[in-house]
């Protein structure tokens, strides 16, 4: 199952000739080679997407498998896949764009690096092209997610959407709780005993003291939960994406006075030691091994992580019980995690292409009626079936088949029932459903949902490294607290103010 983070996948297969060419490594002349269609061959497009090491069987690969199959013959057209590495993923697509390369489609997770491409009129609008192709594709969306990709009436994406608006919930080792004699903890306070007695108190039993009070990572990831105490929607990655409306006006998110609250509070933890020392240093994989080890017991889990490093602990010790927790409520009474937006990532079409129209018949398929087929599974694959008209999973098949998700990363229209009905069949031992409408419940909504400015494009990446590196040394004791304000002047001054006045000036023009 996927992290919190979606990569795009797309379609292909073509012909018979084609296929059997692809599957040997080769490649058709005219349409395949990019030259044009003779009679009776298929158009084709290329598209790019990002390389998350999905496997496939063997004999497969991404432009060569049953599903990609299934989208291109049902819409008549071949899909060349290509491949850039995650690592260096958007600067790899810079040189694409600045070289000229010749694609059709390209997926990006970045909404700066979207919205700079808009400003440099480097994308078609696709306006016409939904309008004549995509009817499944407009109306399987959300406005909203529609309205993030709108510039100046001009829709400049296919937004993939979002259905999980939070990541973050709390779990706890309901085992080392009982041994220490402590209560599932609430509030702020009782979080803090409770990472006091396990970073002191042995819960693991061993005679050392080895174990984490809190376990979080690198850049404040996995710190969402204790932001909301404080009333703050604070999201890890970015510096321009959160804002809550005060006396009338919309203001970001990092640069609240309760901002500077919660770093205070998380730099009393690291002082007391109660934080995990190596935190600044904590990749994903990082907590993960941490978690399934029997180093912490206690952490903001992602939704999934009960199918990922809660169940390794519980193989790799029969006796850790995990449980999910209230999130932690604040002096004041606040709790809540942040709201991610609905739009997850962007698939865009370059100014230069010719192929718009066979972009949005593919996408419109994909997101309409192929959509269930590709969720749950070719029929010849069982993967899924009905059973009391309860939806059933084959994990087997499931795993076998997951590189399917390539295409479901960006085939991801509003389905809410499928999806939870889904989330049932992989297992309702993992509360899958019951984590993500617990997460639902308790989001601090963003109040400004509209699209991407101008200048989060020119100076979101500079502003979201430089919380990320000041929020780190607070926390660190390296910067006192008290440098929170100057954190806030700098942000102002490299780019806010004018990001503040364009996402005003946007809510505005919405009525919002």
């Amino acid at each position: 199952m996927k992290r919190t983070k979606r990569t795009l996948s797309l379609l292909t297969v073509s012909s018979l000739a084609a296929g059997m060419l692809a599957a040997c490594g080769g490649e058709k002349e005219g349409a395949a080679s990019g030259g044009s269609e003779g009679e009776g061959e298929r158009p084709r497009i290329s598209i790019v997407q990002p390389n998350v090491g999905r496997k496939f069987p063997e004999g497969m690969n991404e432009n060569n498998n049953p599903y990609q199959k299934y989208v291109n013959d049902s819409v008549n057209i071949d899909v060349h896949v290509v491949y850039p590495p995650s690592d260096g993923y958007q600067d790899k697509l810079n040189v694409m764009m600045s070289s000229g390369e010749d694609n059709d489609m390209i997926y990006t997770q970045d909404a700066s690096w979207f919205i700079s491409m808009v400003n440099q009129k480097a994308l078609q609008p696709l306006n016409e092209a939904l309008e004549k192709h995509g009817p499944d594709l407009k109306a399987s969306i959300p406005q909203e997610a529609w309205d993030a990709v709108t510039v100046d009436g001009k829709i400049y994406a296919i937004p993939g959407v979002n259905h999980i608006r939070g990541s973050d919930i709390m779990y706890v080792r309901q085992d080392w709780l009982t041994k220490l004699g402590l209560q599932p903890p609430k509030t702020l306070d009782e979080y803090v005993n409770v990472m006091r007695r396990f970073a002191e108190d042995d819960p693991d039993g061993n005679g050392k003291q080895d174990t984490v009070g809190l376990l979080i990572g690198e850049n404040l990831i996995r710190t969402a939960p204790f932001f909301g105490a404080f009333g703050v929607p604070f999201s890890a990655n970015s510096a321009v994406t959160q804002w809550v409306e005060r006396d009338g006006m919309l203001v970001n998110a990092t640069i609240l006075p309760e901002t500077k609250e919660a770093l205070g509070f998380l730099a009393g933890l690291y002082k007391n030691k109660w934080i995990d020392a190596e935190w600044a240093l904590n990749k994903n994989k990082n907590i993960e091994e941490k978690v399934a080890s029997g180093k912490a017991g206690l952490f903001s889990s992602t939704w999934f992580d009960t199918r990922g490093p809660i169940l390794t602990s519980k193989k790799n010790d029969p006796k850790a019980q995990w449980i999910p927790l209230d999130y932690p409520v604040g002096r004041d009474g606040k709790s809540g995690v942040v709201s991610s937006s609905m739009v997850t990532g962007y698939s865009i079409v370059p100014a230069k292409s010719k192929r718009v129209n066979e972009v949005v018949k593919m996408m419109n398929f994909a997101n309409g009626k192929g959509h269930e087929t590709l969720k749950l599974g070719l029929a010849e694959h069982g993967i899924s079936s009905r059973q009391d008209g309860k939806l059933v999973m084959n994990f087997e098949e499931h795993n076998k088949h997951i590189y399917r998700n390539n295409i479901l990363d960006y085939a991801s229209p509003w389905d809410q029932e499928l999806d939870y009905q889904r989330l049932d069949a992989l297992g309702p031992e993992f509360k899958l459903k019951d984590n993500v409408k617990q997460i639902s419940s308790a989001l601090i909504k963003n109040a400004y949902n509209g699209p991407a400015t101008a200048s989060m494009g020119k100076n979101g990446v500079q502003l979201t490294k430089l919380m990320q590196e000041t929020f780190t040394k607070i926390i660190m004791g390296s910067l006192p607290l008290d440098d929170f304000d100057d954190y806030a002047a700098q942000w102002k001054s490299q780019g806010g103010d004018e990001i503040t006045k364009e996402v005003n000036a946007n809510a505005k023009k919405a009525g919002k």
